[in-house]
């Protein structure tokens, strides 16, 4: 029992120093990964029928896009108003995918989040060698 609080601090610890010392690119695409993987566990758990566990990680993911949402400048980026709308529509989705018990509305944004997913680490790192 030792061992696993031990090694849970230590994979805490782990993670806050990976966030804390992460460039503001690798922060964007930690954080659409944790999307792609709450939209994977929320898939897994409505598959299963566990209503309760698909139900935390639909919100999890809507608040993950919330702050995806709120991080964006709009007037700023050129493509930010089409990408706002595109925040937008994802959020509906999982609200959707929530409301209705919906396995294919949650797949869906599982596949909108894993193209935004692969289009974010694409530009990090672009913008790494650059």
């Amino acid at each position: 029992m030792y061992a696993t609080r031990s090694m849970h601090s230590a994979q805490s610890a782990y993670r806050e120093n990976s966030v804390a010392t992460a460039s503001p690119a690798r922060l964007l695409v930690m954080l659409v990964e944790r999307l792609v993987l709450d939209g994977e566990r929320a898939l897994a758990a409505q598959q299963a029928g566990d209503w309760p566990a698909a139900h935390q990680h639909l919100l999890h993911a809507q608040d993950v896009v919330a702050e995806l949402e709120a991080s964006l400048d709009v007037d700023r980026m050129p493509a930010g108003k089409q990408l706002a709308a595109l925040y937008q529509y994802l959020r509906g989705l999982l609200v959707e995918a929530n409301v209705r018990r919906d396995a294919a509305t949650t797949e869906e944004a599982l596949g909108l989040s894993r193209q935004l997913c692969d289009t974010w680490r694409e530009a990090a790192m672009a913008a790494a060698i650059q």
